[in-house]
């Protein structure tokens, strides 16, 4: 099969003439420093940050409930919610939780960098564990800016297909943990678990994997205790 890149031969000339400024670069790098800055100030303070993606309708919110009521006796958690707008996923893990969690607004951009996470922070109360950042859900912008996490975790459904990591590899590349939720409709389903978790592997085949249904419950325990670990690793 061919592929075919659309870049003119004409435009190759003018490329050639002209001086061209990688600005998407040096924003890139900028975010870098800021990254590595937020979390450096979030290893002296012991709080450790997870950022957490997926795209629209994976259950993101719905899986951070299930973990949050899993883990909130032990540690103190506060959970920062973007999206483009509305408030409706801050609402929803507040009233179903019990703990403090705030709405980011993006004004319109899809991800979030690290100096709107760090604006997040600094409204969250002191004394944290763990923040979890629920990021804009889309499989490209998110992967592309480091928000200062400690860990990077994805979620994906299995109605959206075991082929996803062939074709957002950035996104598998850069997490450290993906979720496989909704296993409950695996039957209904053309999705291989086992193609899946190969596909995972050539992006980072240091990532941690773990099928779960947040809707039921199955598999959030070990998600849940992998992030304990985690947390104390931070913190020691």
């Amino acid at each position: 099969m061919q592929i075919i890149h659309y870049l003119s031969a004409r435009k190759l000339k003018i490329m050639e003439k002209v001086k061209v400024i990688e600005i998407k670069k040096s924003i890139f790098e900028e975010n870098g420093r800021e990254a590595d800055e937020l979390r450096a100030e979030l290893k002296k303070k012991g709080v450790f940050l997870l950022n957490l993606m997926s795209s629209p309708g994976s259950g993101k919110t719905t899986t951070l409930i299930a973990t949050i009521n899993a883990i909130k006796d032990k540690i103190k958690v506060a959970v920062m919610e973007a999206d483009i707008d509305s408030d409706v996923d801050a609402i929803k893990i507040k009233e179903a939780t019990g703990i403090e969690s705030i709405q980011l607004h993006t004004g319109g951009m899809c991800h979030l960098d690290a100096e709107m996470t760090r604006q997040g922070l600094d409204n969250l109360s002191e004394g944290l564990d763990l923040a979890i950042l629920e990021n804009v859900g889309n499989l490209v912008c998110p992967a592309e800016f480091d928000t200062g996490a400690v860990r990077n975790a994805m979620i994906l459904s299995v109605p959206e297909g075991h082929d996803k990591p062939l074709k957002y590899p950035l996104m598998f590349s850069i997490c450290d943990v993906v979720l496989i939720n909704k296993t409950d409709v695996l039957p209904y389903f053309d999705f291989d678990m086992d193609k899946c978790r190969e596909y995972i592997a050539m992006r980072n085949p240091a990532a941690k994997v773990f099928p779960i249904c947040a809707r039921t419950g199955e598999g959030v325990d070990s998600f849940a205790n992998w992030l304990l670990e985690e947390v104390a690793l931070w913190k020691n």
